[in-house]
């Protein structure tokens, strides 16, 4: 499952936002569009890509901070264990425990 966020950010800061989300690692996919929603560049992020790989990305991406004054990241991300987990209850988790402090005699 994957979800999709949106960031709005001018040109100066295109490229540092690019790395800044690259960086964070559970990145699927980036789209660049212009402030008319107009599809620029979309690029794939793989688990592993090492500077060599981006360094192309990096300087288009790098162009086009200098020719765009306002853009639109689209940031497509894999979900997390941990937010899969919380988005669906288990059964045992539906039912309350109750804790006392009250000594339990044992069964003989």
């Amino acid at each position: 499952m994957s979800i999709k966020e949106t960031f709005s950010i001018n040109g100066e800061n295109l490229l540092k936002k690019i790395k800044d989300l690259i960086a964070e690692g559970n990145v699927r996919k980036i789209t660049i569009a212009d402030k008319h929603n107009k599809e620029i560049i979309s690029f794939p992020v793989t688990i592993g890509v090492v500077g060599i790989v981006l360094a192309p990305i990096f300087a288009a991406v790098g162009t086009l901070a200098a020719i765009l004054t306002e853009c639109k990241i689209t940031v497509e991300r894999t979900e997390t264990a941990a937010e899969e987990s919380s988005s669906s209850v288990s059964a045992d988790s539906a039912e309350p425990h109750h804790q006392t402090d009250e000594p339990q005699s044992p069964l003989y």
